[in-house]
């Protein structure tokens, strides 16, 4: 079928990652792309578990940062997180840092912090620039598999497969609570618009709605079938979408906890989805190896949308919308331009209705958002699959650049630095490395032994090395504290649920033997 002037058109191929693309986002400004990618070496050994966090030095944002104007970051099973500018012929960055498969990655809102989460049971602040300096968050005690940050910036949300979802403080780089409800492995966490609430989603197939305020469950979706892959709020936070491993995609209204739109359009697990910013639009990746695009105002699938070969992991809408990116098994990068958007919904769903032969008329429950109905039956779409149709397509293999994290480490880093008089001060530091002035002292890192080369001398130490052992065996036994302290603080939270659980079946005893007296 003959493409249209409004519909979606792949524009590059990024290739440059050695295993499957996990995830991938846009810096704010739309133009840039990061990306994870993480290969798992055998006879790797678990890391003992740790509670640090290895904080960046004020000197970290001093560093000039790649000009945001182009970028875009991915993850990988290759244990690499990849920065790309679209600009021709530009180089690609890739971040060596993480010891495990990197599963999420996401730009702050400002641009000027880079996160990741991996297998390895870590969080990453990165400062995208060339010296690819980090901070190394642990807590978690099982493999970390989303990472989100609020609408401010203020705070970042991680999901993890030890059951919780934990939130970290940004300002001070500090771990401040966790939500620990599920009884599964979770999968993904996101922040509402507003940042009041936290989405998250479980194998134990629930869903779950928090409020940041109070930290309690405020409302819970749950599902018989299968469970929810990856979750999020709609740009106006009033309704959540679900990709389901059982092949559906779902969207919630959290206002009247109701269930508004069920589709059945892929043919295996939905692994992602996100929504277009003007919220009319949802993109999903699936294991079938193809892209939907689903018109949510009039409750339609308008495209389906091909080009990778193998099961399609991770997709996300520039912050305009204006593009569109993918990637999966397959280690490609896929950028598309969208194009619909700047048509009506109503003109491109009558455009498609004319190229396409319905066996019968639109379903009336199918206009949103007026009651659930599944989407089942012969689906009729627009198909799209540019290796057929488009011959001349600029492929991007640029050179990459391994930059080292100053940052990694095996067990524990020590970090000596010397912090500006004010708390308040540092907090504006981390969040716009701009206003950082030279004035602050640089840091000094004790790193493990592959990353030698990279340290000062014995001469330069500004510190003896007697005290920096010292200093390692206090963290590591802080480290054991912290951990303990978080599984009394798992427990008290089970002891206090059965405590509230008992005391109101006595209150129902009491108030039933009052009304039979």
């Amino acid at each position: 079928m003959a493409c249209a002037p409004e519909d979606p058109v792949l524009e590059r191929y990024f290739k440059g990652h050695k295993a499957a693309i996990t995830s991938l986002d846009f810096s704010p400004n739309g133009k840039h792309l990061a990306f994870d990618t993480a290969h798992h070496p055998l006879g790797i050994l678990p890391e003992p578990l740790d509670t640090t966090i290895s904080s960046l030095s004020p000197t970290s944002f001093m560093g000039p940062t790649f000009g945001l104007s182009s970028l875009k970051a991915t993850a990988s099973w290759d244990t690499f997180l990849m920065l790309w500018n679209f600009k021709p012929q530009a180089r690609a960055f890739r971040y060596v840092g993480h010891k495990d498969v990197v599963t999420s990655v996401q730009f702050s809102p400002l641009g000027n912090l880079l996160a990741s989460a991996s297998r390895d049971r870590t969080v990453r602040l990165w400062i995208p620039d060339k010296r690819g300096k980090s901070s190394e968050f642990k807590a978690h005690t099982a493999p970390v598999r989303s990472v989100d940050f609020s609408a401010d910036g203020q705070y970042l949300a991680t999901a993890s497969e030890d059951k919780s979802i934990k939130v970290w403080n940004m300002y001070r780089q500090r771990f401040l609570y966790s939500l620990c409800r599920h009884t599964h492995w979770a999968r993904c966490a996101k922040f509402s618009p507003d940042g009041r609430l936290i989405v998250s989603c479980s194998e134990d197939k629930t869903i779950k709605i928090w409020d940041t305020t109070s930290k309690q469950c405020v409302s819970n979706f749950s599902d018989s079938v299968g469970f929810a892959n990856f979750v999020d709020f709609s740009p106006n936070g009033t309704c959540i979408a679900s990709a389901g491993s059982d092949h559906t995609v779902k969207i919630w209204d959290i206002r009247l906890n109701k269930l508004l739109q069920h589709y059945q359009v892929h043919s295996g697990g939905v692994n992602c989805v996100s929504f277009h910013p003007s919220g009319n639009y949802l993109i999903t990746a699936s294991s079938d190896g193809t892209l939907k695009i689903l018109d949510l105002l009039e409750g339609r699938l308008i495209y389906t949308l091909q080009g990778h070969s193998g099961p399609v992991f991770t997709v996300s809408f520039s912050k305009g919308g204006e593009l569109f990116s993918s990637g999966g098994a397959d280690m490609q990068i896929l950028l598309w331009r969208t194009n619909f958007d700047e048509l009506n919904s109503k003109d491109v769903l009558k455009r498609n209705l004319k190229r396409l032969h319905f066996d019968s008329p639109p379903h009336l429950l199918d206009i949103y958002p007026r009651t659930p109905h599944c989407h089942e039956g012969k689906i009729e779409t627009v198909e799209i699959n540019p290796k057929l149709e488009v011959t001349d397509l600029r492929t991007s293999t640029p050179p990459v650049v391994d930059i080292l994290s100053f940052g990694s480490t095996t067990t524990t880093d020590t970090v000596v630095r010397t912090l500006p008089d004010k708390d308040e001060e540092l907090c504006k530091y981390f969040l716009n490395p701009s206003l950082m002035s030279s004035e602050y002292p640089r840091t000094t890192l004790k790193k493990k032994s592959e990353d030698m080369n990279d340290l000062p001398s014995e001469s330069q130490r500004s510190i003896p090395l007697a005290v920096t052992e010292a200093l390692e065996h206090i963290m590591e036994q802080l480290n054991v504290l912290t951990q303990t302290v978080s599984i009394l603080e798992q427990r008290l939270t089970l002891t206090e649920d059965k405590l509230k659980d008992c005391l109101e079946n006595q209150q129902r005893l009491c108030n039933a033997m009052q009304h039979k007296m």
